[in-house]
């Protein structure tokens, strides 16, 4: 039975012991995501260290203020996804499904503007892919813009996962399929989510955009 406005599941005995452990397994999923761009981080700091003017030159070729727009996009849907998780505790239905639409939004504005970039990069001839006509000043920066590409590429796809969590919570709520605040704890795992996507952004931002 519901008990302190928390639908109860098997074998929890308690909400506190249930939010506890659907928190928990949030934070063991959160941990392996941070590792994965770990290694990008570990590889940015060797060639920085090992090659400090190819480096900083590689990243003066980036659109700075593209990277910068697309650093206050995500944070404003962060601030959007903290308030959707505070009406949901609080019950406030309504205005927690808006929040999460405009999040979620905010999130496919992120997607566009780096799709943009993409395509600026292709034209230019800094994109090292398949049928480009890549234009490299010298093998550091062909390896700068790989590791460029792989980073923010995989993080594109985890804000395009982040962009469907937002928009089928918020779709919930506003139907009533996800009901808060005593199913509020989804809301507050799926904020976690998007919270550490943002994160791993603002590192990324000026460990690749502001090296120069």
């Amino acid at each position: 039975m519901p008990q302190q406005g928390v639908e109860l599941q098997e074998p929890f005995a308690k909400p506190a012991q249930q939010r506890l452990a659907d928190i928990l397994g949030t934070y063991v999923f959160l941990t392996t995501e941070i590792m994965l761009f770990g290694g990008f981080f570990v590889l940015a700091m060797f060639l920085r260290i090992a090659y400090p003017e190819e480096y900083v030159r590689s990243s003066k070729a980036l659109h700075l203020f593209i990277g910068g727009a697309n650093t206050a996009v995500l944070l404003t849907s962060s601030l959007l996804v903290a308030l959707a998780v505070q009406a949901a505790r609080s019950g406030a239905r309504r205005w927690a499904a808006w929040c999460l639409a405009g999040a979620s939004l905010l999130g496919i504005a992120f997607l566009c503007l780096k799709a943009f970039e993409y395509s600026l990069e292709y034209s230019e001839g800094m994109l090292p892919v398949p049928a480009s006509e890549a234009q490299f000043s010298s093998p550091m920066q062909h390896l700068f813009m790989n590791l460029y590409l792989l980073a923010t590429g995989l993080h594109a796809l985890h804000v395009t996962a982040g962009v469907v969590l937002l928009a089928g919570m918020g779709y919930g709520i506003a139907r009533g399929a996800l009901r808060v605040p005593t199913r509020s704890v989804v809301v507050e795992a799926g904020g976690l989510y998007w919270h550490v996507v943002d994160v791993i952004w603002v590192f990324l931002y000026p460990v690749l955009y502001l090296a120069r």
